[in-house]
């Protein structure tokens, strides 16, 4: 990393949690405290000092270092700053089932289907690998025989394994006190045959520990997690690629899983010979079968867009009901609002010509930019029925109104493009940027051709309707 013309620094914390962040917060960073575990902070250069933004450095990164932790069996994550929706993790596909053993067994099937799926990177799970473990169980019974007060057994073995603060040691040089901790060097508790010779103050002398306790290694067992009071196994992974959008990756593995479930090769056919149910949106409604549903940032993405979809249909309403109110027509308020899909036109394009996803910032500017196209229409509507008002035919209206009425649109079309192009180069909001400035010019060429033939065809139709035959 340090070899790297655009990194400044690295902090490597061991064994040790780093500073609270987002990431720390939402992804429970903050409990790592174990041996096994370490973050690297990595420290870039100014975003104008280098070539590359903070994305691309990070993918190339991911590049490098998979190798390394390849061959020391190592899992290493690659976050980004800032990390997007509060979630564990881009894809997060939550494994429910009846026993331990299937949920582990199903699991481990899509770890290892998103682990061969093109574009998905960083793939785990939440689950412990077998690690040994030190039970240490002091026996009252042979504790009291032997005069030792079993509290004080217990003690000891905390003192000597553990350890425990005895005071502070006090340096001039240094911020802060550290603290004193008394405990039997390493290679004296990191065997638990060596435990036994721990010794212990009894009524008649020094006592073994081995003599008053049962010392016994077996298999810690695995952290069991659950979700809404249903057992859970997550797995996890990110995207990075030429898709980055997560719906692309599930897809895949979707696809993957129906395939081996035809197959005969699923691991929940040894329990149910149904297939494995993948679910979108909403929890399983009993665990009797395994089922598999998606979280992490599809859900958040989902839930963004069905809310914005009900508000954008909302707004269209309000728009309807109030233009209706103005005009006193139930068909022209169609003729104003019919540009606002023409938008789409400029949006999606202009999001492939950028090399930017459909995100959730877009459909906002897509919803904002539809204010702003039902005003130049308004203005348009307006002018026409101005201008017929003063006697003039609804042919030469419907002329003049296109082209009078073209310049103030003209500046309205400019001031937003003027305003948006500030947040273009945002990586977060590039797609609000996106949708306001193509959708306004979209919809500004063919809202000023649209509306005035819509409302040509409107009002020669009433007129039809309105003269006897």
């Amino acid at each position: 990393m340090l070899k790297r013309p655009d990194v400044t620094g690295a902090t490597v914390f061991a064994g040790a949690a780093a500073p609270m962040t987002f990431n720390g917060l939402i992804r429970h960073y903050y409990l790592r405290a174990g041996q096994n575990e370490g973050e690297i902070a990595i420290t870039l250069l100014p975003k104008g000092d280098r070539s590359q933004q903070s994305h691309p450095i990070a993918k190339e990164v991911r590049e490098a270092l998979a190798p390394i932790a390849a061959r020391h069996g190592a899992k290493i994550k690659v976050v980004e700053l800032p990390p997007g929706p509060p979630v564990l993790q881009t894809l997060v596909a939550e494994v429910y089932g009846p026993t331990d053993a299937g949920r582990l067994a199903v699991a481990a099937q899509v770890r290892e289907i998103m682990r061969s799926t093109p574009d998905v990177v960083d793939v785990d799970w939440y689950v412990d690998d077998p690690r040994p473990e030190r039970v240490i169980r002091v026996e009252r019974d042979k504790a009291l025989a032997a005069g030792v007060d079993p509290d004080r057994a217990l003690a000891v073995v905390t003192a000597s394994i553990a350890g425990t603060e005895s005071g502070l040691m006090h340096d001039e040089l240094a911020r802060e006190d550290a603290p004193i901790v008394v405990r039997l060097p390493l290679k004296d508790r990191a065997d638990a045959r060596e435990a036994g010779n721990i010794a212990v103050r009894g009524g008649d002398g020094m006592v073994s520990l081995g003599q008053v306790a049962d010392i016994a290694e077996q298999v810690e067992p695995s952290a069991i997690y659950h979700k809404n009071l249903l057992p859970v196994v997550y797995v996890t992974g990110d995207v990075a690629g030429r898709e980055e959008s997560p719906i692309y990756a599930m897809n895949r593995v979707n696809e993957a899983i129906r395939k081996l479930g035809d197959a005969g090769g699923g691991a929940w056919q040894t329990v149910t010979r149904a297939g494995l149910p993948v679910l979108w949106t909403a929890m399983p409604d009993q665990t009797a079968d395994y089922s598999m549903k998606w979280d992490g940032e599809w859900q958040i993405t989902y839930e963004v867009f069905r809310d914005m979809g009900i508000a954008f249909a909302v707004v269209m309403v309000l728009i309807y009901i109030l233009t209706v109110g103005w005009f006193g027509s139930y068909t022209t308020p169609i003729a104003i609002m019919a540009p606002i899909p023409l938008s789409l036109i400029g949006i999606i394009p202009a999001h492939a010509l950028a090399g930017a996803f459909f995100t959730a910032t877009s459909m906002i500017g897509f919803i904002a930019g539809a204010g702003i196209v039902v005003r130049n229409s308004i203005i348009l509507v307006d002018f026409i029925e101005m201008r017929r008002g003063q006697g003039e035919s609804l042919e030469r209206a419907v002329e003049e109104a296109g082209a009078v009425r073209f310049r103030p649109m003209l500046l309205t079309a400019i001031s937003v493009v003027a305003g948006a192009f500030v947040i273009l180069f945002d990586p977060i909001f590039q797609g609000l940027a996106i949708s306001l400035m193509a959708g306004e010019v979209a919809a500004t060429i063919f809202s000023r051709m649209v509306v005035p033939v819509m409302y040509y065809l409107d009002a020669r139709r009433a007129e039809r309707k309105a003269t006897p035959s």
